[in-house]
C-alpha cells in the first residue's frame, strides 16, 4: 500500500524530464562559460565563416545528451551539432533535476505522456558567431520539448547573463516555461504603448529579411545575434517583434523559444502565420522563416509583404 502512495504522488514524466532539462541546462551553460575562459575555443567552420562550431558547442551537446538519454533512454532527443558517437566523460553527466519544478501540477493532457512520445530539440550553443566574438549577452542554450508535434516545454539558459556587470555579479542565469503551468526565471514585460520594436538577425540579412522588416514600420530596429537571445527581448519588454524572412533558423533554434514565449501568452509562427511542427521527422529547417510576438501577432502576419511571401516559397 505504501508503495502505491509513493507512485501516485510521483511528478509526471514530462515534469522530471523538464526538471532535469532545466539542470541539465545549468550545466550546459557552465561547460560554456569554461571553454571561453580557458582560452581555446576550438572553431572550426562547418559550412562558411558564419556557420561556426566551437569546443563548447560539442561538449555542451555532449552533455546534454547523455545526461537526458542516461535518464530518459527512450525520448528522442535531436542536437544541431553532428558528433560522432563516444563515450561522454562522466564530468559532463548531470544527474540534478530543479526541485521546485518537480513541485508544479502537471496538466491534465500531459499527466500520462510517455518518452517514446516526446521529442528533444537541443541547440548547446545558439549564438555561436556571437560567442566567439565576445558578445556573449547573444548566447544561450536552447533544450525544447515537443508533444505531438507542438514545442510545449522549454528551457533556456544564459550563461553569460550579468557578465557587463563587473566582479562579484552572479553570472548565468535560467528560464523555462511549459504550456498549461507558465514561465518562469524572468520578469514578463512587455514594449509599452504602441511602440513597434522589432529584432532581426545581425549577420544573416539579405534584401528579402530588410524588406520584411521595413514593411513592419518599425519605430526602432535591433539586430542581435540568436534566435534565444530575440525571444528573451521580447518577453522582457525589449521588442515587440521578431521578424527574421529566411530560412536560416533550425527546429532547435526555436522549439524552447517557442515553448517559452507561448507560456508566456505569446506566439511563433513562420511568416504565412503558420505553426512548425517538431515531430522527430520533420526537416530541421524552418523554411519559411520565423515571425514572433508577445502580442498582436496578426497584426505583423498582416504587414508581411507578398514579395517575399513569394520569395520564401520559391525556396
Amino acid at each position: 500500500m505504501r508503495s502505491i502512495l509513493i507512485m501516485s504522488g510521483s511528478p509526471a514524466l514530462v515534469l522530471r524530464l523538464v526538471a532535469s532539462a532545466y539542470s541539465v541546462a545549468e550545466k550546459a551553460g557552465s561547460i560554456v562559460r569554461q571553454v571561453l575562459h580557458s582560452g581555446d575555443l576550438g572553431i572550426v567552420e562547418k559550412t562558411g565563416a558564419n556557420d561556426l562550431q566551437t569546443l563548447a558547442d560539442r561538449l555542451a551537446q555532449q552533455s546534454i545528451c547523455a545526461s537526458l538519454s542516461r535518464r530518459f533512454p527512450k525520448i528522442t532527443i535531436i542536437g544541431e551539432e553532428e558528433l560522432l558517437f563516444e563515450d561522454v566523460k562522466e564530468e559532463l553527466i548531470e544527474n540534478g533535476q530543479a526541485d521546485d519544478i518537480l513541485q508544479k501540477s502537471c496538466p491534465e493532457g500531459y499527466k500520462g505522456l510517455k518518452e517514446e512520445e516526446l521529442v528533444v530539440w537541443v541547440d548547446p550553443l545558439d549564438g555561436t558567431k556571437e560567442y566567439t566574438e565576445g558578445l556573449l549577452d547573444n548566447v544561450t542554450v536552447l533544450i525544447g520539448i515537443a508533444y505531438g508535434g507542438r514545442a510545449i516545454a522549454g528551457v533556456i539558459n544564459q550563461p553569460f547573463y550579468n557578465y557587463q556587470v563587473g566582479a562579484g555579479a552572479v553570472l548565468g542565469r535560467t528560464m523555462w516555461g511549459m504550456a498549461g503551468i507558465g514561465a518562469f526565471g524572468f520578469q514578463l514585460q512587455e514594449v509599452p504603448g504602441d511602440q513597434r520594436i522589432v529584432t532581426t538577425t545581425r549577420s544573416h540579412s539579405n534584401k528579402v529579411v530588410t524588406d520584411c522588416v521595413d514593411a513592419m514600420e518599425p519605430h526602432e530596429v535591433i539586430r542581435v545575434g540568436g534566435a534565444g537571445n530575440k525571444i528573451i527581448q521580447l518577453v522582457e519588454g525589449k521588442a515587440s517583434a521578431y521578424v527574421f524572412a529566411s530560412q536560416g533558423c533550425k527546429k532547435w533554434d526555436t522549439c524552447a523559444p517557442e515553448a517559452i514565449l507561448h507560456a508566456a501568452g505569446g506566439k511563433l509562427t513562420d511568416m504565412f502565420g503558420n505553426s512548425y511542427c517538431y515531430d522527430a521527422n520533420v526537416k530541421h529547417m524552418n523554411s519559411a522563416g520565423v515571425l514572433a510576438t508577445l502580442r498582436n501577432h496578426d497584426y505583423y502576419v498582416s504587414r508581411v509583404p507578398q514579395s517575399v511571401l513569394q520569395a520564401l516559397k520559391s525556396d
